[in-house]
């Protein structure tokens, strides 16, 4: 009688148990802007492979066909809104999964030259791209800290290469997620959550094609007619970015950074060599950019020796401030 109610008990506490206790070895990762392109992929990825993902999205048609999937829980964030981010870190805190991994993946592409594009197209961009990252890293941090996991942000090869015309709005803000991620990284190690970014080129997505049609928008909205060269415009980003490659190489690395044992600070993915070289070219003319002037430059073999030492990843690198 005595090991029947010992047996009893046993198993009224595994039924009993909280959420947390069950879903240590379950680990959870929050992806926002998970309805289109490289979020969705990811999602999918992330299920696919057992995880279980709170997949962020704005529209309820995509939370409808985000929560269709295994292993997905679908939540309402705009990463703009803070009543909605709030309101997702209180879900996830109520639920007992804790937050193993965030990926800040929700951003916008639009732009246009500088002395036309609107000021308020300007500031959107960055409130999605800048201050949405901004917003969701602080709110989700203290979770990740808890499970001394990982926070990875979507930046691009548009980050840290050399912009075109046309592009200083979106290359700007991702320009800003490079130094973001280094001091976030820094401020984050001592709590065990290691930071990366994942730098991507042309893949296919959703962003472009987005990018374009809200153009047209605000021009209707402003009054102005949509003209046959804008809608040619649409059509031709829309071929364009349909012919990309889908963005499964992304997705490893983003798998890589937030579940591998020695993840990496930066992951640039590209989808042919042509893109590869031509962001690491820009970064050897940068390099030699910022060693031309002044008094302290560089000869071409100290430089080579500092690649060298960089390579074996023997070059220090103390804070200045």
């Amino acid at each position: 009688m005595k090991k029947f109610v010992v047996a009893v008990s046993a198993l009224l506490i595994i039924l009993i148990a909280p959420q947390s206790v069950v879903a240590d070895s379950h680990k959870s990762i929050l992806v926002t802007g998970a309805s289109t392109g490289i979020g969705r992929n990811l999602t999918e990825t992330l299920a696919e492979s057992g995880y279980h993902v709170y997949a962020g999205a704005r529209k309820d048609a995509d939370l409808t066909a985000l929560n269709a999937i295994d292993n997905v829980t679908a939540v309402q964030l705009d990463v703009t809104k803070q009543d909605q981010i709030d309101a997702v870190v209180a879900m996830i805190k109520e639920r007992g999964t804790g937050l193993w991994g965030l990926v800040n993946n929700a951003g916008v592409g639009s732009g246009g030259l500088v002395v036309d594009n609107p000021i308020h197209d300007q500031t959107f961009v960055y409130t999605v791209n800048v201050e949405g990252v901004y917003r969701t890293s602080k709110a989700f941090a203290p979770l990740v800290m808890e499970s001394k996991g990982r926070i990875v942000t979507t930046g691009s090869i548009a980050g840290t290469v050399s912009s075109f015309p046309g592009f200083s709005s979106y290359s700007g803000s991702k320009h800003w997620i490079e130094a973001f991620t280094d001091s976030f990284a820094t401020e984050m190690a001592p709590h065990g959550v290691w930071v990366s970014v994942v730098e991507p080129g042309n893949y296919k997505s959703n962003i472009r094609r987005s990018g374009a049609m809200r153009r047209m928008e605000l021009a209707k909205a402003a009054g102005v007619e949509i003209t046959e060269e804008m809608r040619k415009e649409y059509e031709a980003t829309a071929e364009r970015e349909l012919s990309y490659k889908e963005p499964d190489e992304v997705s490893a690395a983003f798998m890589h950074a937030l579940f591998d044992d020695a993840p990496l600070r930066r992951y640039v993915v590209v989808p042919n060599e042509e893109e590869q070289a031509f962001t690491i070219r820009t970064k050897v003319n940068e390099l030699i950019q910022l060693n031309t002037w002044g008094p302290y430059s560089y000869s071409r073999d100290e430089l080579i020796e500092m690649v060298e030492l960089a390579y074996d990843g023997e070059l220090t690198m103390e804070p200045l401030w």
